[in-house]
């Protein structure tokens, strides 16, 4: 088998390593594994299955695509031929840098939100279909214009021994694109290693019954003194970003309500105190009793949500979180 046999052996490359990286995302990989094998598909892969889409032939000319003697603006010549190594290597890095935030930007839009497994997923998956793509395009080109890589080509840097270069001094050209590249693999391996979150919070709420056209209130909001305690079922979820410790203080206040809809407490009795710890992104659901001490109509429960211990005066200003619900006590 001759080498123009393996024309398509850098896109299956490429489609091997999508494959291994979707791979690595699903079985949940992470840490320096992770970073290492994302910064290729972030800062190369899609460029380059892009660049190899739109030029599937390589170079036939004695000169670069950039030869200002043949095509500068005193000889504006179309030039034929594909792209030499150090042009597809740079133009695969600004693709993609290109398509990467188009792809986290239309992430952001869908239900899911921008999460970075699913704009790896994403991109994962549109390198893979502009392979497929470049795969076709190589092999609708004649066997002679067809690119085939070696190493050669494969090289990011100016060849002095080329016949354009061989009287030019390629070092500063070649030192500014190693300098070039290793900025933008650190720069995508900071940004992988700390990914942008959103600011953190708890949800906190209690479950309310199923609304008909007979329901009055979404909860029991009517009690009776001196009976067994009731039951009140609360849900803490944690979006904090680490694993939080929390605290749930049932209050019950007698209040009356002002002008202005200002509020007096005359009354508070604390009914119960419950703690639990719970993991990032998981909800923890919280059984608490409710046995009223005071009767009457103008009543209400505090459910306050504390981090931690809370303070030794419990009270809606100082709570993290507070759900708010009237009853009435018979």
């Amino acid at each position: 088998m001759s080498d123009t046999d393996w024309w398509f052996f850098d896109l299956a490359l490429v489609v091997a390593a999508v494959g291994g990286l979707t791979l690595a995302v699903v079985a949940g990989a992470g840490g320096v594994a992770r970073i290492l094998l994302t910064i290729p598909l972030v800062c190369f892969l899609p460029g380059y299955a892009l660049v190899s889409a739109m030029f599937p032939d390589g170079p036939t000319d004695d000169y670069q695509a950039f030869d200002e003697g043949k095509t500068g603006l005193g000889n504006p010549l179309l030039v034929s031929g594909g792209l030499e190594g150090v042009e597809r290597t740079v133009l695969s890095v600004v693709f993609s840098v290109a398509l990467v935030p188009a792809v986290a930007l239309f992430a952001s839009a869908t239900p899911g939100g921008l999460i970075a497994d699913q704009v790896l997923l994403g991109i994962s998956a549109l390198t893979a279909g502009l392979a497929v793509i470049a795969i076709l395009s190589r092999y609708r080109c004649e066997p002679e214009r067809r690119f085939t890589p070696s190493l050669s080509s494969a090289s990011p840097f100016f060849d002095s021994r080329s016949s354009f270069y061989e009287r030019r001094n390629v070092g500063p050209y070649n030192a500014a694109i190693a300098v070039g590249l290793v900025l933008v693999v650190l720069s995508a391996g900071f940004a992988l290693a700390s990914p942008p979150q959103h600011d953190g919070f708890t949800e906190f709420s209690i479950e309310t019954e199923a609304v008909t056209g007979e329901t009055d209130t979404m909860y029991d909001s009517t009690y009776e003194i001196d009976s067994q305690p009731q039951e009140l079922e609360a849900t803490i979820t944690n979006h904090e970003h680490e694993e939080r410790t929390y605290t749930t203080v049932v209050s019950l206040e007698r209040v009356s309500y002002g002008d202005g809809g200002d509020v007096t407490v005359h009354e508070r009795d604390e009914l119960d105190r419950q703690r639990t710890t719970v993991p990032d992104g998981e909800s923890a659901r919280q059984t608490l009793e409710v046995e009223p001490t005071m009767e009457g109509d103008e009543l209400r429960l505090q459910l306050l949500l504390y981090e931690g211990e809370p303070p030794s005066d419990p009270t809606p200003e100082n709570a993290y979180r507070v759900v708010t619900l009237p009853i009435e006590v018979e």
